[in-house]
């Protein structure tokens, strides 16, 4: 049995992709903050699905949480043969309505942390010629919009980048970008979602099955749905300092409340 490991595995597309991975028959290390939900998840994906379920608690805005996951990932004799980069969150407000602290946590979530836990994990994989790495970004990185969007597009750039660099080495590295989805994302960061038309919502399951199915494909990028590739393409024919105005324009109406 191959093993999975997840950070932000407790709720949303993390949550997600632990239920689908267990299902299919894959043991797990699930990686959060919260001992206790963790634990709760772990017990009953066991109980569901009989695979083994292992708990590391961590905060990855740390180094000491970062350090903690990057220990586990290099352990050679329990390798981890697919690694999810899904820890993240948002902060309410345009640029400069959110501290500068936030922002950089922000930064250390999404960037820092994802660099060192995909090192960590495909100097290992590279090894044994085998492995792979989804990192969860946003269709925000397509479009000039605030820190969240900058942080995902640079996981995005990363993630491609590096997808090339190893090619032919057995190791597969992709970026999920889905769009809105229902998860306590939005909730945690305050942000109100009744202007979001229902159009928009993505089902978490579904971004995840067809995520996977993309890494199997051998893909480095997967927007997972065609609604979302449909926007995108059209928005590559906008001019930048358009899609700027648009993308803010929108912000202010489907985003933080």
């Amino acid at each position: 049995m191959t093993t999975a490991l997840i950070t932000g595995s407790t709720s949303g597309i993390g949550a997600a992709f632990a239920r689908r991975l267990a299902a299919d028959g894959h043991n797990l290390v699930l990686v959060a903050r919260d001992t206790k939900r963790l634990r709760d998840q772990a017990t009953e994906l066991h109980d569901r699905h009989g695979i083994e379920a292992e708990v590391l608690s961590a905060d990855l805005s740390t180094d000491d949480g970062i350090e903690a996951v990057e220990r586990r990932l290099a352990d050679r004799k329990h390798a981890v043969d697919l690694l999810v980069n899904n820890a993240g969150f948002g902060n309410k407000g345009r640029y400069l309505d959110a501290p500068l602290a936030d922002e950089l946590t922000m930064l250390k979530v999404h960037c820092e942390a994802v660099l060192r836990l995909t090192t960590a994990a495909v100097g290992a994989m590279r090894e044994r010629g085998r492995g792979g790495v989804v990192n969860v970004a946003s269709v925000a990185a397509f479009v000039p919009r605030g820190t969240y969007g900058a942080s995902k597009a640079w996981v995005v750039q990363f993630t491609q980048g590096v997808a090339k660099d190893l090619t032919g080495s057995g190791v597969r590295l992709m970026a999920l970008c889905p769009g809105f989805v229902r998860t306590e994302f939005h909730q945690r960061a305050g942000m109100g979602t009744d202007s979001i038309p229902n159009w928009m919502w993505l089902d978490a399951d579904k971004v995840v099955a067809e995520g996977l199915n993309d890494l199997a494909r051998g893909k480095s990028l997967s927007i997972p749905d065609p609604r979302y590739k449909a926007l995108l393409g059209a928005a590559k024919l906008v001019p930048r300092p358009l899609l700027g105005t648009i993308s803010s324009k929108t912000g202010r109406k489907y985003g933080p409340r």
